[in-house]
């Protein structure tokens, strides 16, 4: 497997000098955060066995969201949370994509872009489920944002999962549609369209005569929501791609593969190693920026409301067991080894 860090490391002055023009903070702090992971920069636990004395040392992970080397028990305990919030009722996933002609402007106004993507995509879910028969609930949604294609160019978009149903309007009864439909994508994408360009008319920024009239968004079934819950947890907090992807990095060049969302073929895809670095580090979010967020009975504050529903659909609850810490086995003996302490080195300072 070709790791992502020793390419960083290997390419990191070149790389800065082919993008500075286009990196802002939070990609020259990932780049170091990728490359400082598992190293004596991010600081070591020592471990000593208690019955042959061996001492063992492990350097920390880095932490950054973006790291493909750490941050999979952050990964698991988001989809872990997700999956108590599940209910026995059929899932739909709903994309809205920008188009191509504002992909340069979601560039440039990232944090603005961003946030408005998720807000005129949730206002138009809420619009058609007000407004539809045999509805007119407040759904429960849970938005994931997505910066990168299969192919990682920069692809805004952004997916939720959402159960067809929701409380009706005095909370006695659950509502929901009938059949394995939802919601029409075309209709939603006009909508979503019309919303999101006023949204940039009203805070003064320049709407492009070129801004295509047929946006896109999609509205399709997933069963019961977990294999969706799972696919999107891929990219929450480990960066866009996975290391065993890349499968080949010489000649200053790296191949890795993706999977064709269409015919879902395996293809490959070769770059220059300063292009390939940069297709990884410019999906990097603005610093604070939360890829993640649920609405409505989902949401995090709304657990009362929650546990109503899930007494009214019988849902049966998972068990909840408390995580175990463990201790790594001493290489010679296999015993458990006992904590002895952490050392945190003084950190380099970056830009």
């Amino acid at each position: 497997m070709n790791s992502l860090a020793p390419l960083m490391r290997k390419h990191q002055t070149a790389l800065i000098q082919h993008y500075q023009t286009r990196m802002r903070t939070q990609h020259y702090a990932a780049l170091q955060a990728i490359i400082d992971c598992h190293t004596p920069v991010c600081g070591s636990l020592t471990y000593e066995c208690h019955s042959c004395s061996k001492q063992q040392r492990y350097y920390q992970s880095c932490g950054h969201r973006s790291c493909p080397a750490c941050q999979h028990r952050t990964n698991n305990q988001w989809l872990d949370r997700q999956r108590k919030k599940l209910l026995p009722v059929d899932y739909y996933m709903v994309t809205f994509t920008l188009p191509f002609e504002l992909r340069h402007f979601a560039w440039n106004n990232q944090r603005w872009a961003y946030k408005t993507l998720f807000t005129t995509a949730v206002q138009t879910l809420s619009k058609f489920a007000n407004h539809d028969k045999q509805l007119k609930v407040t759904l429960g949604m849970t938005g994931v944002l997505h910066t990168h294609s299969r192919r990682l160019d920069f692809h805004p978009h952004v997916h939720f999962i959402v159960p067809n149903g929701g409380f009706s309007n005095n909370r006695r009864r659950w509502k929901q549609k009938h059949g394995n439909y939802l919601f029409n994508g075309n209709a939603l994408a006009s909508v979503f369209r019309g919303k999101f360009l006023a949204a940039m008319k009203q805070d003064g920024l320049h709407v492009s005569v070129k801004t295509p009239r047929q946006w896109i968004a999609q509205c399709q079934a997933v069963g019961k929501g977990e294999p969706a819950l799972i696919y999107l947890s891929r990219y929450l907090y480990r960066g866009v791609i996975n290391e065993r992807n890349i499968i080949n990095a010489d000649n200053d060049n790296v191949t890795f593969r993706y999977q064709d969302s269409t015919t879902k073929c395996w293809k490959t895809r070769t770059e220059p190693v300063l292009r390939f670095l940069w297709l990884v580090l410019q999906h990097v979010l603005p610093k604070g920026f939360r890829r993640t967020r649920d609405y409505g009975f989902l949401h995090g504050n709304a657990k009362k409301i929650r546990q109503r529903l899930q007494l009214i659909l019988r849902v049966k609850l998972p068990v909840e067991n408390k995580p175990v810490k463990q201790t790594p086995n001493c290489p010679c003996c296999g015993l458990a080894m006992r904590f002895l302490g952490f050392v945190r080195y003084k950190p380099i300072i970056h830009r």
